[in-house]
């Protein structure tokens, strides 16, 4: 996300390619991380706690996360330190050798991918209830529906959206509008924050069900990490967090620790006020994106879909540039090798054609996804390469080469194997439960 949201965390990977970056100081890290962080996964972090089990299985979760979370993000600037390169492939590529980052490029392209899946299906959820709003407010109806009409189906809409919008603001080289909307995410996240908590208290009364459906052995251990996917998806900044280490003055481990445990620790209480606030409002009852739990003419949560929608719609184009250079790369580079040469009108072709193949996808896969939860059930499965395995690969590679005292290098190596197989386990077990969730539809 996001997200991402997660398009802030692309716009930072981008700017690690620049030769001198602003230096930043200690609050304008803390500040670009959590832009990195904060998105649209905070949407799903109430239908997460409610699948987890309730609000203390779903918070030990976290905890425990918070740990590897942390510890990921400083592994990566160590990393980063090391090897003197300043965005996360090229570490990955430097410290663990080619193959490794041949890996970690397809997996940063599939998670973009997905991201904007995610990203459109969010868009889509919201262009629904706005809809539903607009039609209440202009025939005064209340039940909460409007007739089907193909112009009114949020497929169509959010076809319409990618066509006048988002394509336009997509094809440029450069996206100028980054640093005008940079910001959003992060407020839109905030607001959401504040209202979920406010909506709880002005409740008349407070009796939803808050039993989570009861499950033994394998299946309750499955519910209570049903929410690591949301928590990888929603804390991860690790491929943005290279490029604010290197642009800071102070490259000191020590103070990238600070700053990286102050960044997680304020995003764990964003997310959990608001897992916590929304699983207690809809219980049972709560929707995978918490923004559809609440009424079409909810003036205060209307505000927040609005933010959410053009917070989504102006990042997206950032994520596609981020996806689409990886392959653009590999593009001109055949060409280059093929011809000797690479014209600017061929860049230019090879440009538009990966941007409309790309929003085509991401539209098409969106609109046939059933709900948010199942994008984010993959995402956090390709997000644990980022947050777990990469990391924990970057430790065990510089620990056979940096001169560290033997019983420390010993305990590192040994905190990398077991961030390595917990990576690798996240990733098996959510990608085989979004296979299961796919063909259980078939």
């Amino acid at each position: 996300m996001e997200e991402l949201a997660r398009g802030s965390i692309s716009l930072l990977a981008r700017s690690a390619s620049h030769s001198d970056p602003p230096r930043l100081g200690s609050y304008g890290a803390v500040f670009i991380m959590l832009k990195s962080a904060l998105g649209a996964g905070l949407l799903n972090f109430p239908w997460a706690f409610q699948k987890a089990g309730g609000v203390t299985t779903a918070l030990s979760v976290e905890l425990v996360s918070l740990v590897f979370l942390i510890s990921g993000l400083v592994i990566l600037g160590y990393a980063s330190s090391v090897s003197r390169q300043k965005s996360y492939q090229d570490v990955v590529r430097e410290v663990c050798g080619r193959a490794v980052g041949q890996l970690c490029e397809v997996c940063f392209c599939f998670n973009l991918f997905m991201i904007c899946v995610a990203f459109l299906v969010v868009v889509q959820d919201q262009l629904e209830k706005l809809c539903i709003s607009l039609y209440e407010t202009i025939t005064g109806s209340t039940d909460g529906e409007m007739p089907y009409h193909w112009y009114t189906d949020q497929r169509f809409s959010l076809f319409i959206v990618c066509l006048v919008i988002i394509l336009p603001l997509s094809i440029p080289k450069e996206i100028g509008i980054q640093k005008y909307t940079s910001v959003l995410g992060t407020l839109a996240a905030t607001y959401l924050c504040v209202a979920v908590i406010v909506k709880y208290y002005l409740m008349d009364s407070h009796t939803v069900d808050l039993t989570p459906e009861r499950s033994h052995g394998v299946g309750s251990w499955g519910s209570m990490f049903s929410v690591v996917p949301t928590i990888c998806f929603g804390f991860q900044c690790h491929e943005a967090c290279i490029a604010i280490y290197s642009s800071m003055e102070n490259q000191k481990l020590s103070h990238w620790v600070c700053i990286s445990t102050l960044s997680m620790f304020f995003c764990l209480l964003v997310y959990t006020l608001t897992g916590v606030y929304g699983f207690m409002t809809f219980g049972r009852e709560v929707a995978s994106d918490i923004l559809m739990s609440y009424p079409g003419n909810d003036v205060v949560m209307i505000i927040s879909r609005l933010l959410f929608g053009i917070s989504i719609i102006t990042i997206y184009p950032i994520i596609l540039l981020l996806g689409r250079s990886v392959i653009l790369n590999l593009v001109l580079r055949l060409e280059r090798h093929r011809r000797g040469i690479v014209t600017h009108s061929f860049e230019s072709r090879c440009r538009f054609i990966l941007t409309v193949i790309w929003i085509s996808v991401t539209v098409l896969t969106a609109m046939f996804v059933p709900d948010m939860s199942k994008v984010i059930s993959v995402i956090g499965g390709i997000s644990a390469f980022f947050i777990f395995i990469f990391p924990g690969l970057c430790l065990l590679f510089t620990m056979q080469t940096e001169p560290v005292n033997p019983t420390i290098r010993s305990i590192l190596i040994v905190w990398a194997v077991i961030t390595i197989v917990v990576g690798a386990f996240i990733f098996g077990q959510s990608t085989t439960i979004a296979v299961m969730e796919l063909l259980n539809k078939f």
